[in-house]
């Protein structure tokens, strides 16, 4: 073929570009499965956190399969959806974001940690920002913190951000959700402040905002558990 003539010019752009196209395609195909996989391995190591457990990335999918042992969607009533169950990343309960309006359920995860029950309820917010979110481990008594685990996407270095360190996780183990056979979610105050009829923690020094945003993150999102926590409390 004539390499000066424009057919042979524009049969070599055509080959060139599907050649191109292709390489992308298969980059984007390797590097989704991975990126993928990363994100569910970070889940996996937030999840462990709120049960008070700091893994490394390479021991978090043995961890978490050996701590959790069901996970499922529940009705804003507290009931399990039927055939929800699993645990596994491709399963309704780990694949269910708490923003996505055509999800069937809320998702729960239930660990067992040195014999005892502990479920797990996700937590989306806002702080100063952009998007805070976090998770609670709640004991079988559907009251009780075990633990509890925060992250965000912008805060401040120094302040807000603060809210995803261990001394501020730390603050919520042992407070009540349920006071007075009534859901009352745990408060995050300004040091030296305290919340009426509510167990509260002390928010973060200069973090105003991310603080307030981590108290609505709590009774906006753990209260739509009430019910949930609510039949726990009394069938104990």
């Amino acid at each position: 073929m004539n390499r000066e003539n424009s057919g042979y010019t524009i049969i070599y752009a055509a080959v060139m570009v599907i050649i191109v196209a292709l390489g992308l395609a298969f980059t984007h195909q390797a590097l989704s499965e991975r990126q993928t996989a990363n994100v569910n391995i970070d889940k996996m190591q937030q999840i462990l956190r709120s049960l008070n457990m700091d893994v490394s990335a390479a021991d978090a999918q043995q961890k978490y399969d050996e701590l959790v042992k069901n996970a499922y969607l529940i009705t804003p009533e507290g009931e399990k959806v039927e055939g929800s169950e699993g645990t596994s990343p491709d399963d309704p309960a780990f694949s269910t974001e708490l923003d996505d309006e055509r999800a069937a359920g809320l998702p729960v995860y239930e660990a067992e940690v040195d014999g005892s029950v502990k479920y797990i309820i996700p937590m989306q917010g806002t702080g100063l920002w952009g998007p805070i979110w976090g998770y609670l481990a709640v004991e079988a008594d559907g009251s009780t913190i075990y633990g509890a685990e925060f992250g965000h996407q912008g805060e401040t270095p120094g302040l807000g951000a603060e809210i995803a360190t261990p001394s501020f996780r730390k603050q919520f183990t042992g407070k009540e959700l349920i006071k007075e056979g009534s859901f009352r979610s745990v408060a995050v105050v300004k040091s030296g402040q305290t919340a009426a009829g509510r167990d509260y923690v002390d928010g973060i020094s200069g973090g105003t905002i991310t603080s307030k945003g981590v108290d609505a993150m709590l009774l906006n999102s753990v209260g739509k558990y009430s019910k949930f926590l609510m039949n726990l409390n009394a069938a104990q």
